[in-house]
């Protein structure tokens, strides 16, 4: 090689670097699901192996990223996120944090299973403790599958969480084009690449043009302004969810904590009711939430506000669960309880 191509690449290697440099530093932080997963054919978007790729294979798969953020990547764990637990909930909040309180880290993105992706969301917009954007992106259709979804999904969330608009606003979810707060979104579909949507309030903003275009923002406590801390806990209280149907059985599992997933505005059957009245006068917080998509559970049958049970506002029983979980770590006071669960 001549000298003067050594200076050329020498001169190329130097602009590329300080390019890098320029850029924000993003994090992504892996732990398996769909957008990880792999398939027998190209034609398979079922049945699929998820998480079997690793986070370098995810990042080398999208390019672009570069462009955008100065990207790395960490394996959390590899898993399908039905078999999310409190232990690796906790695992990863605490990373997330170490990474957050780190100068050199701008933003974080997690790519995470679909089926507990918005309960991971919602619990870190509880306990993480930055302003730093922390967003979370899964996917529909498995890495080797014809239009796979995943590839722009995560270019896309390391734009959102590169991006300055999105400091402050709690954890998010971005997939298909949308971004969700983690208070408001859920999977509405089992298997559509448009199913997380927030039905009652609405998405955020949505990234369209080759633009993030953000039109709201959460009143919500979350993030820096939340009052949980995660940093020294090894594990939970159990909260357990009782979903209501006809011939509700009122046998109810020892928990510090019960989440009545009602019909309606978080009605109960009367059976039900006199366990769930029972657990309430010997000390285990009851929360009424609704199965209904849409709308608050409220202050409803005056019967169950003198029974002592709580309700969740808007916040669909597996987040009113978490929520009372992290509650549970503080207070097992009814009316400081309630406050949270107007506040959160």
């Amino acid at each position: 090689m001549s000298f003067r191509k050594i200076l050329l690449s020498a001169a190329l290697f130097t602009a590329t670097a300080v390019f890098a440099a320029d850029l924000p530093a993003v994090k992504i932080l892996a732990t398996g699901g769909t957008i990880a997963g792999t398939a027998a054919s190209n034609t398979q978007t079922t049945g699929y192996k998820a998480g079997d790729l690793g986070i370098q294979t995810l990042i080398e798969a999208v390019p672009a990223m570069k462009d955008y953020a100065d990207v790395s990547g960490e394996q959390i764990v590899k898993i399908s996120s039905n078999n999310m637990d409190t232990k690796t909930l906790l695992k990863l909040a605490k990373r997330v944090n170490e990474l957050l309180a780190d100068p050199k880290t701008d933003g974080i993105v997690i790519t995470h299973g679909t089926d507990t992706l918005e309960e991971t969301a919602y619990f870190l917009n509880l306990v993480a403790k930055s302003d730093k954007p922390v967003i979370l992106v899964g996917a529909m259709r498995p890495a080797t599958a014809i239009s796979a979804d995943g590839p722009m999904n995560l270019l896309e969330a390391v734009r959102v969480a590169a991006s300055k608009e999105a400091k402050g606003k709690g954890v998010m979810i971005v997939m298909n084009d949308e971004i969700n707060g983690a208070r408001d979104v859920t999977k509405t579909n089992t298997t559509n690449v448009s199913t997380f949507k927030s039905p009652e309030l609405g998405a955020l903003g949505y990234i369209s043009g080759g633009k993030i275009r953000f039109y709201k923002e959460s009143t919500k406590r979350h993030t820096v302004n939340s009052e949980f801390d995660v940093s020294k806990l090894d594990t939970l209280p159990r909260v357990d969810i009782i979903y209501s149907h006809i011939d509700d059985d009122p046998v109810m599992a020892g928990a510090k904590g019960i989440v009545h997933a009602g019909t309606g505005n978080g009605s109960i059957a009367d059976p039900t009711f006199e366990a769930l009245k029972k657990a309430a006068a010997n000390g285990t917080v009851v929360v009424r939430s609704a199965r209904v998509p849409n709308g608050a559970t409220t202050v409803s049958v005056p019967k169950y506000t003198e029974a002592g049970l709580l309700e969740s506002d808007t916040l669909n029983p597996q987040k009113a669960r978490l929520l009372l979980q992290l509650a549970l770590t503080k207070t097992s006071d009814p009316k400081e309880i309630q406050r949270m669960f107007e506040e959160y």
